[in-house]
């Protein structure tokens, strides 16, 4: 449990730091924060396998490179929200926004490493309630309480369906522990029932159709940070959690489920693609897009293997560095354009702003999976990894809606480069933190497609 110690202790220190430190203090609290993240990403580099809580807790190579990637993720948000929380409204809430933060990646890092469904929805819920805060932080614009209603509400509603789910799987098998609960499932009625509450809690969380409605109203409202955080951070972490779950618990009714997901790939990827062309607003749009790229994700869980273990965390840090590369230049465009997230006000941007333009065209050529960048090797091997497990029509569907999601990535690109626009942008400079964080993703962007051993060593990792 080294991680998850670690991260409560630096999630202490920033509570005592914020009651110290006199408000409005932005800056020490950041610096503490982001400091103290890096010497926890540092210090748990070394995988520490081991057990807790009597087997509730485990904790495996796997697991601690995830814990490692979401943490870095969380670091570039931090990294991000430099502008944003310099703001006089919310500047004096930036403790808030360190402990809500750490909060959440607290409960993620119980929900990768639970070895019992007690212990996974413990974890669920600590992830889930204060990122309902993060998502109403700007509690004085209305679209950002309307979203954390509706967050919170959407919430509670999946975590009583999950949870109505996970005790029909006590009723049946009369344990709460992934590695007995294997020896118990038969694949009866009430079992795949119990199945399907439990992905339809987690489809939530993921933002697949028809689990999806609040996704974009919900990152809209939502402070760009917020819904950067959300779109990645969270849903890398859930991604992985319903593989680890599906393969540890639900192997003997494997043919259910992979037909279930199976039809959920094809249908959100083509409702998401639809909705995301039709879209002005962009962080709507990044909405649909994220439902989109779960859909993707999903084919590495079809894969039911190392090789998709592997392909799917390796699409999650490919992910991570895109989605942020698009959500920093959102957020910096927005700080220095009266709060405008719309399509139009990026007509003609390259001529005033250039370097920003240039990292987003690269995350929104990732994301489409155009080579050499590192999304083209992301999506192939997730094609790769269902393909070889035999679903080869659900990854000629996903092929063919690739090409759809190209065309809505490249209305952005035409809007920057092609569309005149008498009054553009001005030119101005983003926040040194912000710049960081961007040549940190467009590196992640560029050398993650070019070498190839990140994927080799994610497949070793697997292996153990």
């Amino acid at each position: 449990m080294q991680a998850e110690i670690s991260l409560i202790i630096i999630l202490l220190i920033v509570l005592v730091t914020d009651l110290v430190c006199k408000a409005p203090a932005h800056k020490p609290l950041q610096v503490t924060a982001c400091g103290l993240l890096v010497l926890h990403i540092v210090l748990n580099l070394v995988p520490t396998p081991g057990e807790a809580f009597g087997g509730m807790y485990h904790n495996t190579p796997m697991t601690s490179a995830v814990k490692t990637l979401l943490s870095a993720g969380t670091l570039l948000v931090f990294l991000q929200a430099d502008t944003w929380l310099s703001r006089p409204d919310t500047r004096h809430k930036a403790g808030e926004f360190y402990l809500l933060t750490l909060a959440t990646l607290t409960g993620m890092f119980f929900m990768v490493s639970a070895g019992s469904f007690l212990l996974f929805y413990v974890g669920l819920e600590l992830a889930s309630i204060p990122m309902a805060c993060l998502v109403a932080f700007d509690k004085y614009r209305h679209q950002s309480a309307e979203a954390g209603a509706k967050f919170i509400l959407s919430s509670m509603f999946s975590s009583a369906l999950m949870l109505y789910g996970l005790s029909l799987i006590y009723g049946t098998c009369g344990t709460m522990y992934f590695a007995d609960i294997i020896n118990s499932i038969a694949g009866t009625p009430l079992q795949i029932l119990a199945m399907v509450f439990f992905f339809a809690g987690l489809g939530f969380k993921l933002s697949l159709v028809p689990f999806h409605m609040w996704t974009p109203d919900t990152y809209q409202g939502a402070p760009t940070p917020v819904s950067g955080y959300l779109s990645v951070i969270s849903k890398g972490a859930a991604a992985f959690t319903l593989m680890n779950i599906l393969l540890r618990v639900f192997t003997p009714m494997i043919e259910q489920w992979s037909l279930l997901i199976e039809v959920v790939i094809v249908i959100t990827i083509t409702i998401a693609n639809i909705f995301a062309i039709l879209q002005s607003n962009l962080k709507r749009f990044m909405a649909y897009s994220s439902i989109s790229q779960a859909g993707y994700i999903l084919l590495a869980v079809l894969g039911a293997s190392t090789q998709g273990m592997a392909s799917l965390v390796y699409y999650v840090v490919v992910y991570i560095v895109a989605n942020l590369a698009i959500f920093g230049v959102i957020g910096t465009i927005e700080q220095h354009n009266q709060g405008k997230v719309d399509r139009d006000s990026y007509n003609g941007l390259y001529h005033t702003n250039p370097r920003l333009t240039f990292v987003m065209t690269l995350a929104l050529f990732s994301l489409a999976g155009i080579p050499p960048f590192a999304g083209f090797f992301s999506k192939f091997f997730v094609f790769a990894s269902a393909f070889q497990a035999g679903h080869w029509l659900v990854v000629f569907l996903a092929l063919v809606n690739t090409i759809i999601s190209l065309y809505y990535y490249l209305l952005i690109v035409k809007a920057i480069y092609i569309t005149p626009n008498e009054q553009p942008l001005p030119t101005f400079r983003s926040s040194m933190l912000t710049r960081i964080s961007l040549g940190i993703c467009l590196a992640g962007i560029i050398l993650l497609g070019l070498c190839s051993g990140v994927y080799t060593l994610l497949q070793d990792i697997a292996t153990l």
